[in-house]
Parts: C-alpha cells; structure tokens; sequence
C-alpha cells in the first residue's frame, strides 16, 4: 500500500525517490540556515520539528504522532494505546550522560511515533542529545549498516550492544558540516535510500 503523498505520486518507487531527493535537501537546509539549533533537544516536541522540517512537504503526517499500530518485521514498535504515555515517560528521561542519551534513543526508536521516516529523524535526534550533553557526536561512516540495525532489534531487551557499537564511532567534530552530510546519507541508506548525496542536492 502506498502512502498517501503530497505530490500525489502513485507507484512505490516514484515515491521512494522523491522522498528522499526532496527530503535530503530539507536535511541539508536544516544545517545550512541553521534551524537546526531550534530544536527542543531530548524532547518530542524537537523530534517532531525535525520529522516535520524534513517530510513536510511530502506527507500530511509529518512531525504528527501516528494514528495507526505499525509493524516493522519481528520489531516490537510501542502499540497506539500506549504511545502518547509512552512520549510524556521519553521526555522526562535524563539526558546528561552518554548511557542516559542512548537509553531515551532506544526508547524513542521502541515508540516509533510517527506513520514514516522514524529512524531517519530520531538519528538528528540522537546527535543533538550527544552534542549537549557530552559534546560529541556519532560519525555514522564508521557504524555497520547490519550491525547497526541487528543491535537496534536487539536493543528492545538489551542495549548495551548499541551502546558499545555507537560509542566506538563518536567524535567531537560536532560542527562539521561534511560529517553532517555524509551522516545523513548514511542514515538514509539504513533505510535503502542511497539514489542521492545529500551534499549534491
């Protein structure tokens, strides 16, 4: 089933594209005009600035909790009874250390609140919590697509394998620009969109 769209696209793959092409370069303009430091850091109301800055203008549901359950393979994703407690719980978690950071990670990533494009936003997310709290910030360049997405599975029961991987790819380059960029391609290929560089849109 397609998603209904603003461009009033109709086939998967025509959607896929556009998505990401016009996505990517809202990422890049989150950067660049520096809207990027707006953002509630830690909290949902930030997350939701960031879904809705990037999806915006693809989907009506951008930066708007769900209102659907959704499934993602043998991934538990928080039910739709439980999710708007689920975010007050999120937002009143610590975020000073780099366990607390990737605690409220795991548990954003487990309420998954919006129709499409959670994992995309919720990694400017983390960064941001990660550049607060402990001035650093994760060069995805250096994290295993399949190890990243096997310890995020896994990070429902345990995180301590997440925390090990992300910890290993931190850096203190936490301005740089071209680490930005590379790192949102990075996220978006996770998802299996790599058609664009953000960096060329």
């Amino acid at each position: 089933m397609i998603l209904e769209n603003k461009l009033n696209v109709t086939h998967q793959i025509e959607l896929a594209r556009a998505e990401e092409k016009i996505s990517k370069q809202r990422a890049r303009q989150l950067f660049d005009s520096g809207d990027i430091n707006k953002v509630r850091v830690g909290t949902f109301e930030g997350l939701a600035f960031i879904h809705a800055y990037l999806f915006g203008d693809v989907y009506d549901f951008s930066g708007k909790i769900r209102e659907v359950n959704i499934a993602k393979g043998n991934f538990r994703i928080a039910p739709l009874m439980y999710l708007e407690p689920a975010l007050k719980h999120i937002d009143a978690m610590p975020q000073s250390t780099y366990d607390e950071i990737i605690e409220k990670y795991v548990e954003m990533n487990v309420a998954h609140p919006f129709r499409e494009g959670n994992g995309r936003a919720t990694r400017i997310w983390l960064d941001l919590m990660l550049k607060k709290g402990i001035q650093r910030v994760v060069d995805w360049n250096q994290v295993d697509k399949e190890e990243y997405l096997s310890a995020m599975q896994r990070s429902v029961v345990k995180d301590l394998e997440i925390k090990v991987l992300l910890k290993h790819a931190l850096t203190d380059q936490i301005d740089d620009r071209a680490l930005f960029m590379k790192g949102i391609d990075v996220s978006y290929y996770y998802e299996g969109y790599s058609e664009f560089k953000t960096e060329d849109l």
